[in-house]
C-alpha cells in the first residue's frame, strides 16, 4: 500500500470511529449488530455492518441520524424511484466537495475557465435535488473563476429551447445538463424547430441513467458533437450524498475501447453488460465493492458508513485497471490516475421473467437500431404481461416528428428479441422459446399512462429487489406458472 493509500485509509477509519461516537442512530445500529461503538477503530472492522435505506434510513428518526440538526442548511427530496421519496438534509460540510465533480467536467474537460459558457440546467427544480444542487455547484464555479452564464428552465423543453435561441449565440459554447432521455428530447425538438446545434459548440452533461456508447454517438451526431470524450460527461449522483463520481476523457475513451473489443467487458468488468465507468476523488468519497454491490462511506448532514443505494458495480485503482485492460487486450491506461468506479445501475430496475433478469439497457440498445431510432424518443417501459404464460411487454414512446413510415410493433418486438439474444444469455436459456418474443406497444409522445411529462421517467413497472444466483433462478423457473 502506498503512502497516499495509507493516508486515505487512515482518514476513513478515523471517520468511522467519529460517526460511531457522535451519531446516535449509528451507535444504536452497531449495538443491534452486536458491535460496541467504542470499539470501532477502522473502516475495515471485520463485522462493521452494511447500511441500506430500509435497514438504516427508514428505521431511525432523522434527528438521530445527524450529528446535529443545527447543521442542516437545506432539505432535498429524492426522486422516489424505489417507491418512496426521502428527505435528505444537507449541511455546510457537504458543500466542501460538492462542486468538485462539476469543476472536473465543466472547467477541466469543457475549459469553462477560458471559454464563455452558457450552462442550461434541465433537471427538475423545486425540492428535488438535481436542479438546485446543480445550480449551487455551478454558481460556486462562477464565483471562483469559470466564465458561466447559468439558466434554469428546468425540465421544460419549450423553456430550454427559448434560452438556447435567445442566448446561445452570445456564448462560445453551450452546455445542457439533465437526464439522458430529456436531453435527447431537447436535441430532437430543437432540430425540428430549426435550431442548428452545430453552430453552438454543444457540450452535454448527463446524470441518473446508464446508457450505451451507441446512444452517446446518436445524441452527439444530432447535436453536432464530433469528440464525445471531450464534449460529453455523465455524473453519478444521488439525493443521499450528491454527486459521487464523474466521467472524464480517460473513462469515456476507455469505455468506448472496451465496447469495441469482443469479450473485453467480461475481462474488465466481469460481466457481459457494459456499465458506466467513472472516476472519483478518494479524499471525498470512499467506495467499496462486495459481491458485486457498491458501498459508499462519506460525510454529510447524515454521515454514511458502508451504505448501498442498491447499485451493482465495482471499484479499482489505476494500477488494477491497468492490469484488467492489459488482460483484455485494450492496452495501457493513459491519462487521469484517479480511482475508478463502475456501475450497472440498480437491480430493482430489472425485471424477472422465468427466473431470468431483463435489464433496461438491453431494450434501449434495441431502440437504437437504425430502422427504429429516428421514430422513437428512446423512452420505454418494461413490464411482465401476466397471463397463462407470462411474457415481456415493452411500451415504446414514438417521436413527435416522424420521417417516413413508423416502424411496426412487430418490427420493434423482433429487434428487442435480437438484442436479448445477443446480450442476455440467461433470457434465452430460461424463458421458453414460445414466449421469448416480447409484446411491443407503441404509444404517442407524452402518453399519460406511460410517459407523463414533468416527472422522472421509470423504465420498469415491476422492480426486482435483488439479483439472484443461477441456482435460485432454476428454482424459480420451476415455481413460476
Amino acid at each position: 500500500m502506498s503512502h497516499i493509500e495509507k493516508d486515505r485509509s487512515s482518514r476513513w477509519s478515523a471517520f468511522a470511529h467519529e460517526v460511531a461516537a457522535e451519531v446516535p442512530a449509528y451507535a444504536r445500529y452497531l449495538r443491534e449488530h452486536g458491535i460496541d461503538p467504542s470499539a470501532v477503530r477502522e473502516l475495515g472492522h471485520a463485522r462493521l455492518p452494511r447500511m441500506d435505506k430500509a435497514a438504516y434510513i427508514e428505521a431511525y428518526p432523522l434527528v438521530e441520524r445527524c450529528r446535529s440538526t443545527s447543521d442542516m442548511r437545506m432539505i432535498a427530496t429524492s426522486s422516489g424511484s424505489s417507491g418512496r421519496s426521502t428527505l435528505w438534509p444537507r449541511a455546510l460540510v457537504d458543500e466542501g466537495g460538492a462542486s468538485y465533480p462539476f469543476e472536473r467536467v465543466i472547467k477541466g474537460t469543457f475549459q469553462a475557465d477560458r471559454k464563455h459558457t452558457l450552462a442550461i440546467i434541465c433537471f427538475p427544480l423545486g425540492n428535488w435535488i438535481g436542479g438546485i444542487y446543480t445550480l449551487e455547484c455551478l454558481q460556486e464555479l462562477a464565483r471562483t473563476g469559470s466564465l458561466l452564464t447559468i439558466a434554469t428552465p428546468g425540465n421544460n423543453v419549450s423553456a430550454v429551447l427559448r434560452v438556447v435561441e435567445e442566448l446561445g449565440a452570445m456564448a462560445e459554447q453551450t452546455v445542457l445538463l439533465g437526464y439522458p432521455p430529456f436531453i435527447k428530447d431537447v436535441i430532437d425538438a430543437g432540430r425540428a424547430q430549426g435550431i442548428v446545434w452545430e453552430r453552438l459548440c454543444m457540450r452535454l452533461v448527463f446524470a441518473g441513467e446508464v446508457f450505451s456508447e451507441t446512444w452517446r454517438d446518436l445524441v452527439c451526431s444530432r447535436s453536432g458533437i464530433t469528440s464525445p470524450e471531450t464534449s460529453t460527461a455523465a455524473l453519478y449522483g444521488t439525493s443521499d450524498a450528491g454527486v459521487l463520481a464523474f466521467e472524464t476523457p480517460t473513462t469515456i475513451g476507455l469505455r468506448r475501447s472496451i465496447d469495441g473489443v469482443p469479450g473485453a467487458g467480461e475481462e474488465v468488468f466481469r460481466s457481459e453488460r457494459l456499465p458506466m465507468l467513472m472516476q472519483y476523488a478518494s479524499e471525498l468519497r470512499h467506495f467499496e465493492a462486495e459481491e458485486g454491490r457498491l458501498f459508499l462511506t462519506t460525510d454529510g448532514a447524515v454521515p454514511l458508513v458502508r451504505y448501498t443505494f442498491g447499485d451493482s458495480g465495482g471499484v479499482a485503482d489505476a494500477a488494477a485497471m491497468d492490469a484488467r485492460c492489459r488482460a483484455a487486450g485494450i492496452g495501457v491506461l493513459r491519462g487521469d490516475r484517479s480511482p475508478f468506479v463502475w456501475l450497472f445501475g440498480r437491480d430493482l430496475f430489472a425485471l424477472s421473467l422465468y427466473g431470468a433478469n431483463v435489464y433496461p439497457e438491453t431494450v434501449a440498445l434495441a431502440l437504437e437500431a437504425p430502422d427504429i431510432r429516428d421514430h422513437v424518443t428512446g423512452k420505454f417501459v418494461m413490464e411482465v404481461d401476466e397471463g397463462e404464460r407470462p411474457r415481456l411487454r415493452v411500451v415504446v414512446e414514438l417521436a413527435a416528428e416522424q420521417s417516413g413510415d413508423t416502424p411496426s410493433a412487430t418490427l420493434v418486438a423482433k429487434t428487442v428479441l435480437a438484442a436479448l439474444r445477443a446480450n442476455n444469455g440467461e433470457y434465452m436459456e430460461y424463458v421458453p422459446v414460445a414466449v421469448q418474443t416480447p409484446r411491443a406497444d407503441l404509444r404517442p409522445p407524452g402518453d399519460s399512462e406511460y410517459f407523463p411529462t414533468g416527472v422522472k421517467h421509470r423504465y420498469t413497472r415491476a422492480p426486482l429487489p435483488t439479483l439472484r444466483g443461477s441456482a435460485d433462478r432454476r428454482e424459480n423457473q420451476v415455481e413460476r406458472p
